[in-house]
Formats: structure tokens, sequence, C-alpha cells
């Protein structure tokens, strides 16, 4: 287990669970995607902007994504070249998912997160909830 990416992975945990946007826009890499999958092969890929737009409307209203971070385990590490993995097991509310978070290396160190894999029981509210969004204004 590559103990510098995990640490890294710590501080990225911090950042989000105390809504710290500032931190997070640093931490996700200017190409960051994150494919979302589901039990019914069902796909939904966010950009670094949409994570963005999202954190800064919850921190806006005073919210925060999640919980705190107790209940992750960190399952394993890889590296290639300049780039590292880290597979995470999270289970909120008794429900489990599955992660799969790539960082880019720079200079020796653990820079952005580059992609962001999620395996999750079902993300048809994520469906839901892109399909709103790029949905014309009535009016």
């Amino acid at each position: 287990m590559d103990e510098t990416l995990v640490a890294r992975m710590r501080e990225y945990l911090a950042a989000g669970a105390a809504m710290d946007v500032e931190a997070l826009d640093a931490l996700y890499d200017e190409e960051f995607e994150n494919l979302r999958i589901d039990e019914a092969g069902q796909v939904v890929r966010l950009t670094k902007a949409h994570f963005m737009a999202r954190f800064r409307a919850l921190a806006a209203q005073g919210q925060a994504v999640g919980g705190g971070t107790d209940d992750i385990r960190f399952l394993a590490t890889t590296r290639h070249g300049d780039q590292g993995t880290v597979v995470v097991y999270r289970c909120e509310q008794g429900v489990p998912a599955r992660y799969a978070f790539v960082w880019r290396r720079v200079d020796g160190r653990w820079a952005t997160v580059l992609q962001e894999l999620t395996f999750e029981r079902d993300v048809t509210y994520l469906l839901q909830l892109m399909a709103a969004a790029s949905a014309p204004a009535a009016g």
C-alpha cells in the first residue's frame, strides 16, 4: 500500500467533508472525469465543472456532501508511471459503494485527482438530476 497516496486521499476526503471548495478545486485535475456505474449498467459521466458547480451550490446553502470518513476503507493502491490508483470501499447509511481514484503525480508528489470510477447500487437519481439541469428553462 502506497502510504503517500493514501495520505493524499485522506486530504481529499477531509476537504470534501469540510466543503473546502477552494481546496477541492485545486485537487481536481482540469481533465478530471467521474464515471458512475450502477448495478443495472447505467452510466453517468461527470466533469470537474459538474462537481465544482454542485459543491459551490451546496456550500452556498450551508450544506455538505456525504458524512464523515470513518466508514472508508482503503483496499489497494497501484502505481503506473506518473499515475496512481487508490481503491476505496465505503458504506454510507447501509449502502455500499466502491471507488477507484486515479491520481496524477507531478514533481514527485500526488498532485491532482484525474479520474474517479464509482460503482454504486443505483444512479437513477443522478441521471434525473443531470436531465433536469440540462433541460431548457420554462418561460
